[in-house]
């Protein structure tokens, strides 16, 4: 956002309006983070402010302060509906097409309201007046602190403010280990626990609070694991009869992907999810170095995102969903083993 459109956003601030803050569809932290960061720092100057997220987030997120004030659209249609049309402002937040709200496209795209994007993914779409996009941010937490900056209001962060930023640096760049993290990334940190956020806590209520059954899953999904050496590849896999099994709850296959990764000489790694009320596959793709899952989602799966982290979807079963996977391996093999 350059010096005139943050003055232009200053001045539309200056004072109090109805201020509506979105999300993308299955809201993660950095997600539930930001919106409820910003929702904190717009209330400190009267303006109306509600946070509405597409659909239901994970439990382990809860705890973040202002949770219980979030509309769930999918819960609340009606009077998100309303409160969209109401606008004057609407901030859309760690997402950038209209598409990745789900079932309140309709009504962002039909709304008058200025729209503001804060955002940190690849290729956005040119639906908002004033747009922070940063593909360099580690996360869109770390964006806010950012924007905040820009507002002259650093100042006025609390401990509140700080817990929710918190949250979504800490998730989006893996507890600080994706290369993602910068010095600016662990400067802010810093003054975000000067600022009274607790980080041994937050790391607890996240990380460190498993159900049995949520376990169990884990161990599910590592049972399933297969690796390709040859295309230095680890995927798993998880059905809906064994999410069935072991009780899924939204949240459960978080940071699972992950595991594949972590093994030595693999360099990409998924997930796929059977969803069958959705009826799709859910996808979730990691690499390390240069190879881009973010264009691999994109021409393949029907998604996107980061160059290490991006997520996609099948709309065929889950074995065709794999067998298509694998088979495009071989045309990035050479890619896979440069790295």
């Amino acid at each position: 956002m350059n010096k005139e459109d943050t003055e232009r956003v200053k001045e539309l601030l200056s004072a109090p309006k109805n201020i509506v803050i979105v999300t993308h569809k299955n809201p993660d932290g950095d997600a539930i983070g930001s919106t409820l960061a910003l929702h904190h720092y717009l209330l400190k100057y009267k303006h109306r402010s509600t946070v509405i997220v597409p659909n239901n987030f994970p439990g382990f997120l809860k705890w973040i302060p202002g949770t219980e004030e979030v509309l769930i659209y999918d819960y609340h249609t009606e009077i998100s509906d309303v409160r969209i049309a109401e606008a004057d402002l609407i901030f859309t937040l760690d997402f950038n097409a209209l598409h990745r709200s789900g079932d309140m496209e309709t009504a962002l795209s039909e709304s008058s309201a200025l729209k503001i994007m804060i955002d940190h993914h690849q290729a956005p779409d040119n639906y908002a007046k004033y747009m922070f996009s940063d593909i360099h941010m580690s996360s869109t937490c770390e964006m806010i602190y950012h924007f905040i900056d820009m507002m002259n209001d650093i100042e006025i962060i609390d401990a509140t403010i700080a817990t929710c930023l918190y949250v979504g640096i800490m998730t989006d760049t893996g507890s600080f280990k994706f290369d993602c993290t910068t010095s600016t990334t662990h400067h802010i940190i810093a003054q975000l626990i000067d600022k009274g956020a607790d980080n041994s806590e937050i790391h607890n209520k996240v990380y460190d609070t498993n159900s049995y059954e949520r376990l169990q899953l884990l161990g599910c999904a590592l049972k399933n694991l297969k690796l390709l050496p040859e295309f230095r590849t680890a995927y798993t896999t998880l059905s809906q009869d064994e999410l069935n099994k072991y009780n899924f709850k939204k949240g459960d296959t978080e940071g699972v992907v992950n595991y594949g990764l972590s093994i030595e000489n693999v360099v990409l790694a998924a997930i796929f999810i059977e969803d069958k009320q959705e009826g799709l596959i859910k996808i979730s793709l990691r690499s390390k170095g240069h190879f881009s899952v973010n264009t691999l989602s994109r021409d393949y799966f029907n998604g996107g995102g980061h160059t290490n982290a991006a997520g996609g979807k099948s709309y065929s079963s889950l074995n065709d969903t794999v067998e298509k996977f694998i088979s495009i391996l071989p045309s990035y093999k050479t890619a896979l083993n440069n790295e």
